[in-house]
């Protein structure tokens, strides 16, 4: 009872990314900068998308709510890092821990499971075109697009969740510092005062299931696509067909990459620093460059850009 009631009152020391007081101002622009650039750069792909009746279809639907899950997922850590940087305190209470720890597995579990659902929309797209106005269209099929957004809301709160259940079950002692720039549920569970290997295997379990049954649909997805492609006939066809995966393999790959990463260091490696640089590149970089790799590789995308900063520009004030 008595570790309870220390535990509720306990705060935890982020180490952050550095303590070296001359890094500390470059650091602080370079980390606003970045949470600036992707700021803006999902709110024009949010904003192009709404703005333009020519992409109100499923494929950049779903591209919408997978830039708002980016902006959630880099709010979740940054916002807290700069204030940090700025009052020279790295200090964060238990429930502001629990309460980043949750929001940070909802976003990165909606990132996943969005990317299945965007993965299944090109299947439909690309393997069975004719019936593909049919199944996705939201005139033909007013209710298929909003499920398939619910769905992932509800698997990324039951994520978020689990998480939270199992993080509240462990007790810390006073002292606590995290070796992380926000609070890594796998660095927490480490320095946990009932710290056990089967607890450590169930919250990577919990990630497995929930990264693996995405990454199933998106692999399956990707089997059967390059299965079909490969029977088109012309070259001209196979570029075409592909050609409507390139942006959506380009976000893949980046988040999975770097997300695998962070996983595997996690896991084979002790070394706090090297879980720490792999998580940068998942936590941040990842939603910093989703919008340029949608708006480079999307023809219609960069048109509806263009036509967004052409209105602005002529825009009587």
């Amino acid at each position: 009872m008595e570790a309870q009631n220390e535990t509720a009152i306990l705060k935890f020391l982020l180490l952050g990314l550095s303590n070296d007081p001359e890094v500390e101002p470059i650091l602080f622009g370079l980390l606003l900068s970045m949470y600036l650039i992707t700021v803006l750069g999902n709110l024009l792909i949010i904003l192009a998308i709404t703005s333009d009746p020519h992409l109100h279809k499923p494929m950049y639907f779903f591209l919408s709510i997978l830039s708002l899950a980016d902006l959630g997922f880099i709010s979740t850590t940054v916002p807290k890092m700069l204030v940090d940087l700025r009052n020279h305190s790295k200090s964060i209470s238990y429930a502001g821990c629990l309460t980043q720890v949750s929001f940070f597995f909802f976003s990165g579990c909606l990132d996943s499971v969005l990317l299945a659902v965007m993965a299944y929309d090109r299947l439909v797209a690309i393997c069975h075109p004719l019936h593909y106005s049919l199944i996705m269209i939201p005139k033909m099929n007013p209710h298929l697009c909003g499920f398939l957004v619910l769905l992932s809301l509800f698997l990324s709160f039951l994520d978020s969740l689990l998480h939270c259940l199992m993080m509240l079950r462990l007790t810390f002692c006073t002292g606590i510092e995290i070796p992380s720039f926000f609070c890594d549920p796998s660095q927490l569970l480490k320095l946990a005062c009932d710290y056990t290997s089967t607890k450590n295997l169930f919250i990577y379990l919990i990630g497995a299931f929930f990264g693996g049954i995405p990454a199933s649909g998106i692999l399956y997805s990707y089997i059967q696509i390059v299965s079909t492609v490969l029977r088109v006939p012309s070259a001209r066809g196979k570029y075409k067909a592909f050609s409507t995966c390139g942006s959506h393999l380009s976000v893949m790959c980046l988040f999975y990459g770097t997300g695998l990463g962070v996983y595997c260091s996690s896991v084979v490696s002790d070394a706090p620093r090297k879980v720490m640089v792999a998580s940068v590149g998942y936590t941040m970089v990842t939603p910093m460059l989703n919008p340029f790799v949608n708006s480079l590789k999307n023809k219609d995308i960069k048109r509806a850009l263009w036509i967004l900063v052409y209105k602005a520009a002529h825009c009587p004030h």
